[in-house]
């Protein structure tokens, strides 16, 4: 048997590694069918229960249910206060706050 060259054996791994990346779509898709009464179900139990918005992170109050937080949670220590925890730099302000400020630059005047 002839001694394969590099470039065949990367070949060769490219192609395994493919096809794997093919058969996980493959098991996502026939997974995803298997369970979408599972979801179904799911989805009348959350309408009956009447359940809340989705936790979306653990650590802070104001980060857990945004459309529960109160407003000035982020600042319980104080306002210039750092932010404890991570998932504060992820949420965004809320829309209420950015539409009315959104223009802001334009209204402004320059000083001379």
């Amino acid at each position: 048997m002839p001694v394969a060259r590099r470039s065949h054996r990367a070949l060769i791994a490219l192609a395994c590694a493919v096809s794997l990346v093919a058969a996980s779509f493959a098991d996502a898709a026939w997974l995803r069918q298997q369970r979408a009464a599972a979801g179904v179900r799911m989805g009348e139990l959350v309408v009956q229960l009447q359940l809340t918005d989705l936790c979306l992170f653990t650590e802070a109050r104001y980060t857990r249910h945004l459309s529960q937080a109160d407003l000035h949670s982020a600042f319980q220590d104080h306002p210039l206060g750092l932010e404890h925890f991570p998932t504060g730099s992820l949420v965004p302000p809320p829309a209420s706050l950015t539409a009315a400020n959104e223009r802001l630059d334009r209204e402004t005047e320059v000083p001379d």
